[in-house]
């Protein structure tokens, strides 16, 4: 008989990604005990007591910020995220950022808020008043991308089929980002020749250490006067203080951002949105699916697609047997592992391992029935931090 599994919800996650667990297989909700894998998205994880027989972590989105992967890695946890699920909508929301910056709509629209009297005075003040609100077009302007992942290449496309000219940057561009990016980006070589070439720029970067206030005072001065600063990954990627100071300077038009700080409250020319990016029913629906099908086939077929602490590995069962296990990335692992499994009369049929950083992940496809024993053995030897015995169903 197959195993069943038990799955947390931290938040609400959307029930089209839901209905993909199999109610046979898997028990789902907010009040699970003894989970096998968790569910969740803006809930902070870093002081919660996460159960030991925890296997799988999930994250629908893309940040995971909320949640303690060094402590994760200590247990051989995959955690996965959903990258690229809900760029479309964070891509719409940073064209209307554009948008409502260029066009000056902040204000325009406090103002109809504040109209008094009847049709002849409202006119009457209008037709007065709307000079103040006087915008610019987007076209032959030039939009810096720095970050040229899924969402800054969609926004680099979209930025270009409005007629600007898209100069991006990205040290680490990934070859399937490079093959998404439109041939018309201007590649730029550093972040400074982004800022002093376009007249609006776009943050689209992790918030790691190295970005962490990666727009600050040096790198602002270098931005045209009259400029325009997007930021719509993470609210550190930008120091704030030094934002409203450009600001107050009228070296920047506007700062736009999806990130509220007590800095930027009551800052007229700051445009800041309630960390909407993510938030259309499309985009959760999207993150739901991504990550309850990459948890579905890691606790299923051990397969790691998506996880921010392993690489991808994933391969096609030839087996009804498999094992999957997580490691420390130190010499001779595959050795100790191979020779446990020969001392019990297993034959390898197939193997895969693959590293990234201090993390290793192996799955190993065998032609017989594995003992408890067995699966005990591995788990002690030094440097292998989970184990799992994973047969097909019936085996």
């Amino acid at each position: 008989m197959a195993d069943t599994f038990k799955v947390l919800t931290l938040n609400s996650i959307s029930g089209v990604g839901l209905k993909r667990f199999p109610p046979e297989r898997y028990q789902v909700g907010n009040e699970v005990k003894a989970p096998d894998a968790i569910l969740v998205r803006s809930h902070d994880m870093h002081k919660m007591d996460i159960p030991s027989q925890v296997k799988v972590i999930g994250r629908a989105g893309a940040g995971t910020n909320n949640i303690p992967v060094e402590k994760m890695n200590e247990r051989g946890v995959p955690v996965f995220n959903a990258p690229g699920a809900n760029a479309n909508a964070v891509k719409e929301l940073v064209i209307a950022g554009l948008l409502i910056a260029a066009r000056n709509l902040k204000p325009a629209l406090d103002f109809v808020g504040g109209l008094k009297g009847d049709d002849k005075a409202i006119n009457l003040v209008v037709e007065q008043g709307k000079k103040q609100f006087s915008g610019t077009e987007l076209p032959r302007h030039s939009l810096g991308v720095i970050g040229l992942g899924k969402i800054g290449s969609l926004v680099a496309d979209a930025a270009i089929k409005l007629g600007m000219n898209v100069i991006g940057y990205d040290p680490e561009i990934t070859v399937d980002a490079a093959w998404s990016l439109p041939s018309q980006v201007k590649k730029a070589h550093s972040i400074e020749e982004v800022l002093k070439s376009c007249e609006y720029v776009t943050m689209h970067v992790p918030l790691l250490d190295l970005t962490r206030n990666l727009i600050n005072a040096e790198r602002l001065k270098l931005m045209k006067p009259g400029a325009i600063l997007l930021n719509f990954s993470r609210e550190g990627i930008v120091d704030n203080a030094v934002v409203v100071e450009a600001l107050a300077a009228k070296h920047l038009r506007h700062y736009v951002c999806d990130f509220p700080a007590r800095a930027l409250l009551g800052q007229p020319q700051v445009i800041a949105l309630p960390h909407l990016g993510a938030s259309t029913r499309e985009a959760e629906d999207n993150c739901a699916v991504m990550v309850v099908d990459q948890v579905r086939e890691f606790l299923e077929n051990g397969n790691i697609v998506n996880a921010v602490n392993f690489a991808n590995v994933a391969m096609a069962r030839e087996s009804p047997y498999r094992i999957g296990i997580a490691n420390a990335n130190v010499p001779n692992m595959l050795g100790q592992i191979s020779t446990a499994m020969a001392k019990a009369g297993l034959n390898i049929h197939n193997m895969l391992n693959k590293s990234r950083g201090e993390m290793a992940y192996t799955l190993v496809d065998v032609d017989s029935a594995v003992t408890p024993e067995v699966v005990t053995r591995i788990g002690e030897i030094d440097g292998v931090l989970s184990v799992r015995y994973l047969p097909l169903e019936g085996h």
